[in-house]
C-alpha cells in the first residue's frame, strides 16, 4: 500500500476557517481524509491509538502550511475519550473512522475478539461522536461522518463482529441525525467498498482474489484511497447542508450489481 500523495491538486472543497476532527488518522482510510481535508484548507486534530504514527503525516502537512494537532486516543477507553476529547476548542467536522478488523469463522469467535471489534469500532465511535456533539453544540454546529462498510449492507462469511459493528454504524448515524438535526449537527455516514489498507492487505497479496473481485464491480477496478475523498468532504461541507441520516456507498457499484 503506498502512502498518500500529499502534493495531489484534487481539492474539491474548500475548508479554510473550519477545524477536523479525524480519528485512526495514522494510517489507511483515515490518513487519506486528513491530507484530503488538510490540502482542502482544514485545520485538523488527528487522533490515533499510538501518537507516534501520526507525526509522519503531521509533519507533511504542517510543511505544507497546515495546522495539525496530534492526540493519542485509544477508541476502547471511554475515559480517555472523554478527557481528551472534552479540552478541544471548538470542532466543525468530525470523521469517525478508527477501527478494527479481524477474519475469524464465526464458531471460533470468542468474546475477547468480539469485545475487541465491538468496542472499537461501535462502542467507541459513539462516545467519540458523543464527545464531539457536545462540543458541536455549544459552538453552533457541525457535520459527523462516520465510517460505515460494504459489511453495514451485507454478510461477509468469517467477518461477524465486524459486519455487526458497521451495521450498527448505521443504525446510530439515523439514531443520532434524528436526535442531533435541532443542534444544528448533521450526521452522516460513508461506506467504503474494497480499498487497499493495512486491515485488507491481506487479500490484496493473492492475485487471484484481485481478479476475482474486479470481474465483479462493475466500474472494473477497486478502490484507491482517493476515491474516499470527494464523498467525505461533501457530506462535511455546505453542499449538503440539507443531508443527514444518509450513507453513501463508494463501492464502484458493486452493490448495484446483482
Amino acid at each position: 500500500m503506498s502512502n498518500p500523495d500529499l502534493t495531489r491538486n484534487d481539492v474539491h472543497f474548500d475548508f479554510r476557517g473550519k477545524r477536523a476532527l479525524i480519528t485512526g488518522a495514522s494510517r489507511g482510510i483515515g490518513r487519506m481524509l486528513a491530507s484530503g481535508f488538510g490540502r482542502a484548507g482544514a485545520d485538523l486534530v488527528l487522533t490515533a491509538r499510538k501518537i507516534e504514527p501520526l507525526q509522519a503525516i503531521a509533519e507533511d502537512l504542517r510543511a505544507q502550511g497546515c495546522n495539525v494537532e496530534c492526540m493519542a486516543v485509544d477508541q476502547r477507553d471511554i475515559d480517555t475519550i472523554r478527557k481528551q476529547l472534552s479540552g478541544l476548542s471548538a470542532i466543525d467536522i468530525l470523521i469517525n473512522n478508527a477501527g478494527v478488523e479481524e477474519l475469524r469463522p464465526s464458531l471460533d469467535v470468542d468474546e475477547a475478539l468480539w469485545d475487541k471489534i465491538v468496542d472499537t469500532n461501535l462502542k467507541g465511535a459513539f462516545f467519540v461522536a458523543q464527545a464531539a456533539a457536545a462540543n458541536m453544540a455549544a459552538n453552533g454546529g457541525g457535520a459527523i461522518v462516520n465510517l460505515a462498510s460494504l459489511t453495514s449492507y451485507v454478510g461477509v462469511p468469517t467477518a461477524t463482529p465486524y459486519g455487526t459493528s458497521k451495521t450498527g454504524i448505521l443504525g446510530m448515524t439515523r439514531a443520532l441525525a434524528a436526535e442531533w438535526g435541532p443542534l444544528n449537527i448533521r450526521v452522516n455516514a460513508i461506506a467504503p467498498g474494497y480499498f487497499h489498507t493495512d486491515l485488507t492487505n491481506m487479500f490484496y497479496e493473492d492475485p487471484a482474489w484481485v481478479a476475482d473481485m474486479e470481474s465483479k464491480v462493475p466500474m472494473g477496478r477497486l478502490g484507491k484511497l482517493e476515491d474516499l475523498i470527494g464523498a467525505a468532504q461533501f457530506l462535511a461541507s455546505g453542499a449538503s447542508e440539507y443531508i443527514t441520516g444518509q450513507c453513501i456507498v463508494i463501492d464502484g457499484g458493486y452493490l448495484a450489481k446483482i
